[in-house]
């Protein structure tokens, strides 16, 4: 018995490469903190800020634990 399958044509659309150049840097891009910056602790706050300013900058939607204890020495803190 033969099957016979259509085949259906699939355009891919990669959107990195369709950003609208208008938008400031960081519009769009997906942060983990984004809604905890309003924390009564304000070093909760600054440590969100820090983490999602250097996911942006290096273009980084996860980070590593040393990319996290990277930030959180260049915060000043220390053990």
């Amino acid at each position: 018995m033969k099957q016979v399958t259509e085949q259906q044509s699939v355009t891919f659309e990669d959107r990195r490469q369709n950003r609208d150049s208008n938008r400031p840097d960081g519009i769009g891009e997906r942060r983990q903190f984004s809604n905890s910056y309003n924390s009564e602790n304000q070093d909760v706050n600054e440590l969100a800020l820090a983490i999602d300013q250097y996911k942006l900058r290096h273009r980084r939607r996860f980070i590593t634990f040393e990319e996290l204890h990277s930030v959180v020495t260049g915060l000043g803190y220390h053990k």
